[in-house]
């Protein structure tokens, strides 16, 4: 292997890959990025015509997420893993990937991966693998704590449990707290494959948070009104077509 390392990204996110190829841009000795894919089965195609030294890796894609692309491989490149979550076993990654990083990935704390890559031995394809199977079922048991949204040239964590709704507008997801509101860029549809069971989506532009909801009452056309617990009294009136899953919720 030449000194540097041939490198594909692979996140769902645009946002995120450009941050980490910025971040990669950086140390120009050490990281040749070859291809980027937004992902699973982009980047299964990338890594078999490539055959990359590396891959910096998201964990949650939608279709075909980092641990299913991984185990549809024939040859697995060293791994760097990278996700917004933060609840995962780490230590089961420690002998079996060159490194995991948490999102958003920081300069700091990537020298500190340069510094484990010169030390790295790939390890086989079945130690890998194994080490998925296990991540794949402590997954189960897991859940997301936090949403990142940029203010900025900031990147500010935002906790789920104090979220109260998302609701679509425009181009964006306004995120509804008890103290303030916030922009995502992201779309309601992927926010909702990633949200823990406590999220619900009412309505085509609004997912709320039922661990603060106050009451339910029964609207015409088989909708409901529901009420927040907040100081101030907030409303949502629930989409038609969404009221299976909300009397699933229910217990109805």
């Amino acid at each position: 292997m030449s000194s540097k390392y041939k490198t594909i990204i692979i996140d769902d996110e645009q946002s995120a890959r450009n941050r980490l190829q910025r971040l990669l841009a950086m140390f120009p000795n050490t990281f040749e990025v070859i291809g980027l894919a937004e992902n699973g089965t982009e980047a299964r195609q990338l890594i078999n015509d490539l055959n990359p030294d590396l891959i910096f890796l998201d964990i949650e894609m939608p279709g075909l997420t980092g641990f299913q692309l991984l185990q549809s491989l024939e040859v697995v490149p060293m791994v760097i893993f990278c996700t917004a979550y933060d609840q995962y076993a780490l230590q089961a990654f420690e002998t079996n990937s060159a490194d995991y990083l948490v999102k958003p990935v920081r300069k700091e704390r990537l020298e500190v991966t340069i510094d484990k890559l010169k030390l790295f031995d790939r390890t086989s394809n079945e130690d890998l693998l194994q080490s998925l199977k296990i991540l794949s079922e402590l997954k189960q048991e897991t859940k997301k704590t936090s949403i990142t949204v940029k203010k900025g040239d900031k990147i500010v964590f935002i906790k789920l449990d104090e979220v109260l709704y998302f609701e679509a507008k425009d181009k964006y997801v306004i995120i509804h707290t008890k103290h303030e509101n916030h922009l995502s860029e992201q779309s309601l549809l992927k926010l909702e494959q990633t949200l823990p069971k406590a999220f619900l989506r009412v309505h085509r532009g609004v997912i709320i948070n039922t661990d603060h909801v106050k009451e339910v009452q029964k609207y015409f056309n088989n909708r409901y009104i529901l009420t927040l617990n907040t100081s101030s009294k907030i409303t949502i009136t629930t989409g038609r077509s969404y009221v299976e899953g909300i009397k699933s919720w229910m217990n109805l």
